[in-house]
């Protein structure tokens, strides 16, 4: 019997390769998925015209300049590229490989996150057929041992000891036929709602939230001073039962001082580029006028 480990995010890869490594009833490939759906657009995800929509939103966060002809997409048919098309590559071949083979399993590995859960969601959504042979392990609440074997509640499965992943196989269950179906209606009502962000509420439940969600807490972090935009961001996620994406918040400053909500000096390219501050002059700017006087 075959068996593929279904991870999301390369952060999770290392930790389970040891633990593969350990325990040869685990041996078998792993395979991540790389999108972080717990952000951005996912209305009509399962067309070329929702993807591309998704590729517009992750070239935002970089940075990058979209042509005007792209901004159109969501109205008009979009030709996938390989770029656009990784995730959605790996799971045809996934599927693939599961009618080539039926002694072939999978095993889902999902940490107590957002980017977890969706990602599950929507593998669910197309794995119905497949029903029996695919597992979950969902690791909603429960306590590990650290390196110093004091308890703790993990959220996401890199912060797990390789070690500690061998009783976690013991949690593998098939998804029940239940659960493809109301599941499948959840990631629907996902990609419907269509919401800026997704927040991990508990268990599997997500809420919607929309895309400025953080901003009024990152303007709280702001002040009069200039800092680095990459403090004012630690000092956001270190509040958080979850973490958010660096890169996304780092784009909503941006956005926060396109709006002439922030200050910036320096180049807006990464969080660690630029420093930030509210608008109005500085203590610096006022000794300086002081002087000048």
């Amino acid at each position: 019997m075959g068996l593929i480990h279904l991870v999301f995010g390369q952060a999770s890869v290392p930790v389970l390769e040891e633990a593969i490594a350990m325990d040869e009833k685990m041996i078998g490939e792993i395979l991540c998925f790389e999108d972080d759906l717990s952000v951005g657009p996912l209305f009509i995800l399962d067309t070329p015209e929702g993807r591309a929509n998704r590729k517009i939103f992750w070239q935002q966060l970089a940075g990058i300049e979209i042509p005007a002809a792209e901004e159109t997409v969501a109205t008009t048919p979009a030709v996938e590229t390989t770029e656009d098309t990784e995730d959605i590559d790996r799971f045809r071949t996934l599927k693939a490989r599961l009618k080539e083979d039926p002694e072939l399993e999978v095993w889902i590995w999902a940490g107590q996150n957002a980017r977890d859960v969706s990602g599950y969601y929507w593998l669910v959504n197309q794995l119905y057929d497949f029903s029996g042979r695919i597992h979950i392990i969902y690791l909603n609440n429960l306590p590990f041992l650290n390196e110093k074997n004091a308890v703790y509640y993990p959220t996401h499965l890199h912060q797990i000891l390789p070690k500690e992943f061998l009783k976690a196989k013991k949690l593998a269950r098939p998804i029940s036929l239940a659960e493809y179906e109301l599941d499948g209606d959840e990631w629907r009502r996902l990609m419907n709602e269509n919401a800026g962000i997704r927040l991990l509420e508990g268990g599997k439940k997500l809420k919607g939230e929309p895309t400025l969600f953080y901003d009024k807490e990152l303007l709280a972090q702001s002040g009069k001073e200039f800092v680095k935009a990459w403090k004012v961001v630690q000092q956001v996620t270190g509040k958080l039962k979850y973490p958010v994406m660096d890169q996304f918040l780092g784009w909503r400053l941006k956005e926060l001082i396109k709006e002439e909500k922030l200050q910036s000096r320096g180049e807006l390219k990464t969080i660690r580029d630029f420093e930030i501050k509210l608008p109005g002059e500085t203590i610096e700017d006022n000794n300086s006028s002081a002087t000048g006087a």
